[in-house]
C-alpha cells in the first residue's frame, strides 16, 4: 500500500459505530457481533459471522455493502486494516486506579511515571554526546530545530524558547515542506537539532539528509539504534518504556524535555557573559513592559 493510500485508508470501525443506530435491525445485529469481537469478525467466514449474529448469510453481505464495501471479503480486509493500532484501543477504557487521593485518583500514577521517565533519562544519557551537542550548538551560526507530530512539534518549539534567550539564533520548523526548504539553505556553520521519539519519521529523515548534503551538522535527540540516531552526526539517545494505559499522556516527553534543558543550560554556561547579557536585556524590557518580580520565570 502506498503512503497516499495509507493516509486515506478507511477507518471502518469508526464508520460502523456511526452507522449502527441507522441500520436495519438484522444488520444492526451483525454490527453488534462485529464490534463485540472484531478479531473474530476478521477471521470468521460469512457463515460463521451469520451464526454469531443470528442472521442469514445474505444479511451479512447486505451489511457489508451498507458499510461501503464491495462485499464480505472487502469488508473483512478493511476491518483488518482498522485493527492496525492493536486491540488495546478497542477494549473497555482503563478503570481509575485505587489511590489515597480521592479527588484526583490518577495523580499518583501521573507523578510516578513522570519521575520514572526522568530516572530512566538520568541513567541512559551519555555525557560525552551531551557535551558534543552543546559545543556545536553554542558555536553555530544558525540552529534549526525539526520536529513533526504532536509531541515533537511542541518539543521543537520549546527547544527554540529555551535557546533563543541565550542569544542563540534558533528557529523551529514542523511543516514538512518548510523543513526541506530550510535544509537547502544551510551550510557548514549551521546545526540541525532533529527530535523524534521513534527515530523513523520519513519527513525528519529526509530533511536531515538534505541538511547534511549541504554540510550542516545534525544533532538528534531520539531513540537508540533508530534510523535517525544512525544518520545523525551527534546522537543523544533515550528510550522510555511506555505503559499500556492509553488514557494517560506519554511520560517520555518529560525525559526529552530534560535532555533539551541539559543542552540549553550547557549552552548558557558555554556562552557565559553573552548569554547573561541577552537574559538581562530580555528581563529588563519585560519588567518595563508589565509589573513583575526579578526572580519570576523569564517570559511569564
Amino acid at each position: 500500500m502506498s503512503p497516499s493510500e495509507q493516509a486515506h485508508a478507511v477507518d471502518l470501525i469508526s464508520r460502523l459505530k456511526e452507522a449502527q443506530p441507522d441500520l436495519r435491525p438484522s444488520e444492526r445485529r451483525v454490527a453488534d457481533a462485529v464490534l463485540a469481537d472484531i478479531e473474530f469478525a476478521v477471521r470468521a467466514s460469512s457463515a460463521d459471522l451469520a451464526r454469531r449474529a443470528k442472521v442469514s448469510e445474505p444479511t451479512v453481505t447486505r451489511f457489508s455493502r451498507a458499510m461501503g464495501c464491495d462485499g464480505v471479503r472487502d469488508f473483512k480486509l478493511k476491518l483488518a486494516q482498522s485493527l492496525i493500532v492493536g486491540s488495546m484501543y478497542l477494549r473497555e477504557p482503563p478503570r481509575l486506579p485505587e489511590a489515597p487521593n480521592a479527588d484526583l485518583p490518577f495523580a499518583d500514577m501521573v507523578f510516578h511515571h513522570a519521575r520514572a521517565a526522568l530516572d530512566h533519562a538520568e541513567t541512559q544519557l551519555d555525557s560525552d554526546r551531551i557535551r558534543e551537542a552543546i559545543d556545536v550548538i553554542a558555536d553555530a551560526r544558525r540552529v534549526i530545530v525539526f520536529g513533526v507530530g504532536g509531541g515533537s512539534t511542541s518539543l521543537a518549539q520549546d527547544t527554540q524558547y529555551r535557546l533563543f534567550r541565550y542569544g542563540v539564533d534558533v528557529t523551529a520548523y514542523s511543516d514538512v515542506y518548510l523543513m526541506r526548504m530550510i535544509a537547502c539553505t544551510l551550510g557548514a556553520d549551521d546545526v540541525v537539532i532533529a527530535l523524534s521519539a521513534t527515530g523513523r519519521i520519513p519527513e525528519i529523515l529526509g530533511a536531515v539528509r538534505l541538511a547534511q548534503d549541504y554540510h550542516a551538522c545534525v544533532v538528534a535527540i531520539t531513540k537508540p539504534d533508530s534510523e535517525l540516531a544512525k544518520a545523525a552526526d551527534i546522537a543523544v539517545t533515550i528510550d522510555i518504556p511506555e505503559i499500556s494505559n492509553i488514557l494517560k499522556p506519554s511520560a517520555s516527553r518529560y525525559a526529552f524535555m530534560v535532555v533539551v534543558d541539559l543542552i540549553a543550560t550547557g549552552c548558557a554556561y558555554k556562552l557565559g557573559g553573552d548569554a547573561q547579557e541577552t537574559l538581562r536585556r530580555i528581563k529588563y524590557n519585560l519588567l518595563n513592559f508589565r509589573e513583575g518580580e526579578v526572580l519570576e520565570p523569564l517570559g511569564d
